[in-house]
Order: structure tokens, then sequence, then C-alpha cells
């Protein structure tokens, strides 16, 4: 559920940032989304689909692409990736791990449909 209030406030970033460029309309929201951070791209359409109604946003679609989850070990010193399934060094399988990136959330761009085009 807490999809709910991430899409209201993505909602209002994109709307912002679409009045900034003049657009008439917003037509794909493209995220970056860490593995860890548990959103559902699918659920923030379906709220997207019902908050946008009248908007800028309305029949926007959203596009998401997931960010590998990247460690540091504090055992061996190396980096890697890691899946939330095996939460441990893909080098030396320690537990030890340092989080470098995997809970990241943005809108990465948006393509928009600009008044007079």
């Amino acid at each position: 559920m807490h999809e709910l209030s991430i899409t209201e406030h993505l909602l209002e970033q994109c709307i912002q940032e679409a009045e900034r460029q003049n657009a008439s309309g917003i037509r794909v929201i493209h995220l970056c989304i860490g593995q860890l951070k548990g959103i559902v791209p699918d659920c923030i359409q379906i709220y997207l689909d019902m908050l946008s109604q009248g908007t800028l946003a309305e029949g926007a679609r959203i596009e998401a692409e997931f960010l590998p989850i990247k460690v540091r070990c504090r055992d061996c010193g190396r980096e890697g990736e890691i899946t939330p399934h095996h939460l441990a060094c893909p080098h030396c399988g320690s537990l030890k791990l340092q989080l470098l990136s995997g809970k990241e959330f943005y809108i990465k761009s948006l393509e928009v449909d600009v008044n007079g085009n």
C-alpha cells in the first residue's frame, strides 16, 4: 500500500517538471528502482491511472528499470552484486556486507508532448 503515497509524490513531481517544460502531456515516466526498495511498478501504474485523471499525466505509462544490489564485503574487501535471495559475498561467502546500492528510487526521465508540436 506504500505505493499510493509514492505515486502521489511521483505524480506531483512529474506534473511540475512537465509544466516547467511547457508540456501538454506526459506519455511515459521512466523510473529507476533498486531491487531492495520493494516497489512494484504495476501497483504504481494502477495508482497513477486513478490519480492522474484530468491532469497532464492522464494516460501516462510507467516504465521501470531495476537496479542491482551492489555490496562491499567487510571481510575480503571486494565489491560485487548480490540478489535479494542470496545475501552473501559473491567472492568469499561472508555475510558482513556494506550496502553500496540497491535502495534507489528516482525518476530517470519523462517522455512528454510539447505544446505546439
